[in-house]
């Protein structure tokens, strides 16, 4: 299975990518169908579990979406079973070192770039016997995430390991970690200052940034500023919104009436 995410990136354009914190096959289901590249499924901060991805994953696959997972941390056994699973792209929380970064690429990656182990039980059937192995270190995205001050400090060369395929910041652990109030949409000049260097020190390298957003206007602003994936919030996020609006709307104009 060619990786979407990827053939986004060669044309130049930047990856929308959708988030899912729901157990839920029926919502991986519709949201799949919604226009995203890329569908994401947050087993770190989600209420997900190993069985409810693979629903997400089953319940998208007849979508053109590229299959992600935000593992709960950089860990070889989840990471191996992600992929057997299915994930074609792993976002890793809390990356801070080089090291780290590498210790990601390592689980993975198949020998000999990598030492993950063999038994692909339901990614082997994205395509024809025995063929899964042969394309999987090139086509699965790797996207360590950088969102402490101890990351920014080690930017360079955490983006120097070989087998990354660019970064993605979390707004809020970052602004968090230096001493900010959490939030998605940063507008800090400090914070902004940080962005503009990840965008250029991933360009040096033909590598790929990205963000989480809380929306459509955070996406813009960062596509703008130069970053190659944006997520738009999570589905429960715009699940929420979307419903206060509407109540809201029938409050204000049924005259008083509800």
């Amino acid at each position: 299975m060619a990786n979407k995410v990827k053939e986004v990136w060669a044309s130049g354009k930047a990856v929308v990518n959708a988030w899912l914190a729901i157990p839920s096959g029926f919502s991986a289901e519709v949201i799949a169908q919604c226009g995203f590249d890329s569908v994401t499924v947050d087993m770190q901060h989600g209420v997900q579990d190993y069985q409810s991805m693979v629903q997400c994953f089953q319940a998208m696959h007849g979508h053109p979406v590229t299959p992600m997972v935000r593992v709960p941390w950089n860990e070889p056994g989840i990471i191996g079973k992600v992929l057997d699973a299915g994930a074609y792209g792993v976002i890793c929380p809390m990356i801070n070192t080089p090291q780290e970064a590498e210790n990601l690429v390592s689980y993975c990656k198949y020998p000999p770039r990598g030492t993950r182990s063999n038994g692909p039980i339901r990614s082997g059937m994205y395509g024809s016997a025995g063929t899964y192995q042969k394309t999987a270190n090139e086509e699965i995205v790797l996207l360590p995430m950088m969102e402490t001050k101890t990351a920014i400090e080690n930017m360079e060369s955490i983006l120097d390991v070989e087998g990354i395929n660019g970064v993605y910041i979390g707004p809020s652990d970052l602004g968090f970690s230096y001493g900010l109030v959490p939030k998605l949409d940063r507008d800090e000049p400090e914070i902004l200052k940080i962005y503009e260097k990840i965008v250029r020190e991933c360009g040096k390298r033909g590598l790929n940034p990205g963000i989480h957003c809380g929306g459509a206007d955070g996406a813009v602003r960062a596509i703008n500023m130069g970053f190659k994936l944006v997520t738009l919030s999570n589905e429960s996020g715009l699940m929420m919104t979307y419903a206060k609006m509407q109540v809201a709307q029938t409050r204000k104009d049924s005259g008083g009436k509800a």
